[in-house]
């Protein structure tokens, strides 16, 4: 473990610590902060361990685990006053719980946690019905929060309103996704897809916000045109109902389901064009690591346009169009070539370095101005 003797230690609080967007996004950081200054631990909401929870421990990072976030529990929230009774150490809490973040800042806030930060990830919510319980907690944050943050300028507009807040790229190490023909050709290989076949791809949760019932409707109509194959990287809730989707259209042998994956650089070597029909998304640092990557990307309007931050590469779709329309210029896409976009990625700030640095000095001056 490093143990710089003037390291801060930050308290990041979060569902778990599985592979998805915000985790992922808090992990890039977390690889490029100097952890001989600043130091993450990691308040969770879940019992069992996930993807991360090994590297976090590995670089030194402590891992609490508190029930299942219920504003209602009263065992929650006596666990919740619990840890703060019990850790007195933290004064920067950082919470990505999004519009429920306002029942730990508020918390944090009565024990004198002097650095209360609300980070927004998205810009909508299911409209379930826990739609109604989220928009009213959600009103609080400005209220016990001390610092808001998001992940671009619709998300943090959704969540806070006119209230300032700080955009936080959603950056990655640009080196890891640099196009390479012949790590292509062999992964195709090992995937046994043909040297004629497009390859769709999408890295995402199987979840009513990325819109997969969409996506399978129109990659049918791709395959009943050319041949193709389409790769879906992710696990969650709707991915069994996915999965009798594809079995109902009989393209079961033409669909992989890929799961939960560590090797994304890897996996977006293969595709041909990334596709995103997305209802609502804050900035998906899966639009980033496919631009890395060189892909074409195919993307619905309801996806923010800051994430378009390479030349050409990038076009925008109705979510109105039929699956036939989005399939045309879905081939049509395929057969852009790919190219090195390194540069590109780092002159619109999301090259992970320079924003681990912004980052890391945020949290010191932070830590700074409170000790004043």
């Amino acid at each position: 473990m490093l143990r710089g003797e003037n390291m801060i230690r930050v308290l990041q609080v979060v569902t778990h610590m599985n592979r998805g967007g915000l985790e992922t996004m808090i992990m890039n950081y977390y690889r490029n902060i100097d952890r001989e200054k600043v130091q993450f631990d990691f308040l969770v909401h879940r019992q069992n361990s996930a993807a991360y929870d090994n590297e976090i421990l590995s670089m030194g990072g402590k891992i609490y685990r508190l029930p299942v976030l219920n504003p209602f529990g009263l065992g929650y929230r006596r666990e919740l006053k619990n840890f703060f009774d019990n850790h007195p150490e933290y004064r920067i809490v950082h919470v990505h719980q999004d519009c429920m973040s306002s029942i730990i800042l508020k918390e944090a806030k009565k024990h004198g946690v002097k650095t209360r930060i609300a980070h927004s990830h998205t810009t909508s919510q299911d409209k379930n019905i826990r739609y109604i319980l989220k928009l009213f907690y959600k009103q609080f944050i400005p209220k016990y929060a001390t610092e808001l943050m998001a992940c671009s300028e619709a998300a943090g507009k959704w969540m806070f309103g006119k209230a300032y807040f700080h955009v936080i790229n959603n950056a990655i190490d640009t080196k890891l996704y640099m196009f390479d023909k012949k790590k292509q050709l062999k992964l195709r290989k090992s995937l046994k897809i043909a040297e004629n076949e497009i390859v769709i791809g999408h890295v995402g949760r199987f979840s009513l916000p990325k819109n997969h019932k969409f996506l399978i409707e129109v990659f049918k109509e791709i395959s009943n045109t050319v041949p193709a194959k389409l790769v879906l990287v992710g696990g969650g809730p709707l991915q069994d109902n996915v999965k009798n989707m594809v079995d109902e259209f009989g393209i079961k042998e033409k669909v992989l389901f890929m799961g939960v994956r560590s090797d994304i650089p890897d996996l977006l070597q293969v595709m041909d064009v990334f596709v995103f029909p997305s209802h609502y998304e804050g900035l998906p640092v899966t639009m980033v690591e496919a631009q890395a990557a060189g892909l074409p990307c195919v993307i619905s309007n309801k996806v923010p346009n800051e994430c378009i931050i390479t030349e050409g590469l990038v076009t925008i779709k109705e979510l109105s169009d039929s699956a036939r329309d989005w399939a045309t210029h879905i081939i049509e896409e395929s057969k852009i070539q790919k190219r090195d976009t390194q540069e590109e990625i780092k002159q619109h700030g999301f090259d992970i370095a320079e924003n681990a640095k912004w980052l890391e000095k945020f949290y010191l001056n932070k830590w700074n101005e409170r000790e004043q």
